[in-house]
């Protein structure tokens, strides 16, 4: 069937943030263009990122973004210069949606909605003239190492100059991101580098996470520990949330990422209670306590210092009776004391389930794809953008930002 009569022909598999941005920009570019969802509403995973609030972009240089992208950098040089963090605020702006900036220039609707994000880009769309069509893609049509056209799950035949592949990774696949992009990649003879969660919750080995459950950390250190090759291999200041499973929030999230091969027991995070002091000023800050608790049990000593949740695991890790007497207290004791809050130990079971991830990390090789056009170097006429390709960035807008970038350079040039 052929849908598509203008000059030139594009259809975009997958009505994401990179799918809807290559979309308008082929139309833009004078295509007619039409876009395949396998959801009845599009943009689907743009209304869950942030929150819910939407973090489109991260208010920062070309240099940063690709400073906070761990996988593959460099393959984005050509598409970021294409498509700013500026040019994104700009694009969202133009479509009448304020925006504002927040700590760690993280950009935000006004509004608080992500709905406002998602709404823009599916109202631009339409106006761009892309007709949008409720339709699950199970394979490509491809001739002489061209691509011709898509195959919906009926096996209707959809016929169009260029392809553009932006169907996500696999995380939330109940958004559309179920992974089947990977399929269709591998049909058209590329590569798909391994698949495993980025910006995902940690699993722990100990089950006094669970016992903190629902407690957050703000303003703490961490530092993710390879005991393999015995190095920090990422720190960082912030949030982080203990669950029945281990951890989460943004910090053990960005962390993740840096966990290139999963092996249980291998990754530790070292939580610093308290960064802003150094141990000489937390052991005066106990020696302060201690002296006015003097005659007290250990255990009701510790509550100007630390959460409620986290007393009894301290006072079990520390190895000092709770219902010893402050003025009782060894310095050895003290000192594990101070230990244990400048370094509280948890140790990596497990990544959670990729469908809890934010982001996927690895899938189509960028060694297969121009990074100029985002075309295929191995059949013409295809291209890809967004989480499909095999980068992933750390959190803060950075990803939404990849997705926009590759979205507009891949729609650029199916146009050409």
């Amino acid at each position: 069937m052929t849908l598509l009569t203008k000059n030139k022909s594009v259809i975009v598999v997958g009505g994401g943030a990179a799918g809807l941005m290559s979309a308008i920009h082929s139309a833009w570019s004078g295509a007619e263009v039409i876009i395949f969802e396998k959801n009845p509403r599009p943009a689907r995973k743009v209304l869950i990122t942030g929150k819910g609030r939407c973090n489109v972009t991260n208010n920062c240089s070309i240099e940063t973004v690709m400073n906070n992208t761990p996988t593959n950098p460099k393959f984005l040089y050509s598409a970021l210069n294409r498509f700013s963090p500026e040019d994104t605020m700009s694009f969202f702006e133009m479509l009448g949606v304020e925006l504002k900036t927040e700590r760690g220039n993280r950009v935000f609707p006004v509004s608080d909605k992500a709905k406002d994000i998602a709404d823009a880009l599916i109202s631009c769309a339409e106006s761009a003239g892309c007709s949008i069509y409720e339709k699950n893609i199970k394979s490509l049509i491809i001739e002489n190492n061209t691509i011709k056209g898509v195959k919906d799950s009926n096996g209707v035949e959809y016929f169009a100059d260029s392809v553009i592949l932006a169907c996500g990774g696999a995380s939330y696949p109940k958004t559309g991101s179920d992974g089947y992009g990977y399929v269709l990649a591998r049909q058209a003879g590329h590569t798909v580098t391994k698949i495993k969660p980025s910006l995902v919750p940690l699993e722990s080995i100990e089950s006094y996470c669970c016992d903190m459950m629902g407690l957050s950390l703000r303003n703490i250190k961490i530092d993710l520990l390879d005991t393999k090759t015995e190095k920090t291999i990422y720190s960082d200041f912030g949030e982080l949330l203990f669950t029945h499973f281990g951890l989460s929030g943004p910090i053990v999230l960005s962390a993740s990422s840096h966990i290139k091969e999963m092996e249980s027991g291998r990754y530790k995070i070292i939580i610093d209670l308290k960064p802003a002091l150094s141990e000489e000023q937390l052991d005066a800050r106990i020696l302060r306590d201690f002296s006015e608790f003097k005659n007290k049990d250990f255990i009701n000593s510790l509550g100007k210092l630390l959460p409620q949740k986290m007393i009894p695991v301290i006072i079990s890790l520390s190895g000092i009776s709770e219902h010893k007497k402050c003025n009782e207290i060894t310095r050895a004791e003290r000192h594990r004391l101070l230990e244990l809050i400048k370094a509280f130990p948890i140790t990596i079971k497990a990544f959670r389930p990729i469908a809890e991830a934010i982001v996927t990390s690895g899938g189509v090789s960028v060694k297969e794809i121009s990074s100029k056009t985002m075309e295929s170097k191995l059949v013409k006429g295809l291209h890809f953008a967004g989480e499909l390709i095999d980068i992933d960035a750390y959190t803060g807008g950075f990803n939404l930002q990849l997705a926009f970038a590759t979205g507009v350079v891949a729609g650029e040039s199916a146009a050409m």
